[in-house]
């Protein structure tokens, strides 16, 4: 009798040993992991009112390629040289030429 108990504890011990080791190497999400990513593609997709709307409708006539040249290099322009404003309300603050107070 006791030595029945005694393999079964063993083999029960066994068991949960093995189980726990090869718990950790099974990937825990497999049927996520295949279908990660549909969900977003499906949002994108859903967001496209005419996929094929560039085949449907003739691009139609705009501007010229010097004009739109010109166009983008005054736009960077406005944004790397902001034109400079004076504000009539500026204080002259930190001028240097005020005392301190000890």
């Amino acid at each position: 009798m006791k030595l029945e108990r005694l393999h079964i504890r063993r083999r029960l011990a066994l068991m949960v040993l093995a189980c726990a080791a090869l718990g950790g190497c099974m990937s825990s999400s497999p049927i996520w992991d295949a279908h990660f990513g549909e969900a977003v593609r499906a949002v994108t997709q859903l967001q496209i009112i005419d996929p094929h709307a560039s085949e449907n409708n003739p691009s139609l006539p705009g501007i010229d390629g010097k004009s739109a040249v010109s166009a983008m290099t005054q736009y960077d322009k406005s944004y790397s040289q902001p034109p400079s404003s004076t504000n009539p309300y500026t204080i002259g603050v930190s001028s240097g030429g005020g005392t301190g107070s000890q």
